[in-house]
């Protein structure tokens, strides 16, 4: 049985188009993304929506700096691109020579500046990798190991492991150790995911961390002590519906935020009992 039940879970925002991604902004707005590239911004207060720049493109995750400026996978441009708070849009990296990206998924900061992000490829493609975009725009497959449709990623609240959701063959939660934009060590399985598609990562300050599933609609919890249990699930599919992405946010970091990839809304919760781990801002320009 689900931990939470429903009765506290409702819609934040309403309108958007198929959203994939959501993310908290250091200014305190969260942010979301639509599939024909448009690139929300959302006051919390206020439950005011901005729809403020456009990637032309399918956009999937994002992650933001200290200055707010909004870094955007947009899988079928194949390309991260860099959003300002103006909404100016640029692109931030393709990926290499070697290796352009195909289906950017996923990006997340360390506290230095350096991105990773997961590039899926094709659903049992086996062609997937992890790419780490230095501050200074230069990018690196950092990962190709782990291959099989790599989605959301979250830097660990230490900085010290990147998380990663493999969406198949198993599904699983995975980590892997990282310094200086490098993968330093062997992976490791944090948990097996029978049965669901594991999409987005969001850590809490008491060492667990959520799993949002784009099947079932369901949000999971991994405790400390690795045990799996269910947050929130929804059979119906109306307030989950493919909750691809999560996040905290409001005040005290004690608000979850969802997107709905199957659906025209964001939801939130602000009974969890959960507060989220803080999140790395870098300041790019003076990286």
């Amino acid at each position: 049985m689900p931990l939470i039940n429903l009765k506290h879970a409702e819609t934040f925002v309403e309108g958007l188009d198929h959203p994939e991604g959501v993310a908290l902004g250091p200014d305190g707005n969260i942010y979301a993304g639509g599939e024909a590239g448009q690139v929300y911004r959302i006051n919390y207060e206020e439950r005011s929506v901005e729809e403020y720049a456009n990637t032309g493109g399918l956009n999937l995750g994002m992650a933001l700096d200290a200055e707010a400026n909004l870094y955007m996978c947009t899988a079928d441009r194949g390309a991260v691109f860099k959003v300002t708070p103006s909404g100016e849009v640029s692109e931030y990296s393709s990926g290499t020579e070697d290796r352009p990206m195909t289906t950017p998924n996923y990006p997340a900061f360390d506290k230095q500046g350096n991105l990773y992000a997961t590039n899926s490829g094709s659903w049992y493609g086996n062609d997937g990798c992890i790419y780490c975009v230095a501050p200074d725009g230069t990018t690196a497959v950092i990962d190709s190991e782990n291959s099989q449709f790599p989605n959301g990623c979250a830097v660990s609240p230490d900085g010290q492991y990147l998380y990663v959701a493999m969406s198949l063959s198993p599904p699983q939660i995975i980590r892997f150790p990282i310094e200086d934009g490098r993968k330093v060590g062997p992976t490791e399985t944090i948990v097996e995911l029978p049965h669901v598609v594991p999409d987005g990562l969001a850590f809490c300050t008491d060492g667990s961390f959520l799993i949002s599933c784009y099947r079932p609609d369901t949000i999971l919890r991994v405790l400390p002590s690795g045990d799996l249990t269910v947050l929130m699930d929804d059979y119906e599919g109306t307030i989950l519906g493919a909750p691809t992405n999560v996040c905290f946010g409001g005040p005290g970091m004690s608000v979850l935020f969802w997107a709905n990839l199957g659906r025209w809304h964001l939801g939130l919760n602000a009974h969890t009992g959960l507060q989220g781990a803080r999140l790395f801002y870098p300041d790019i320009s003076s990286a």
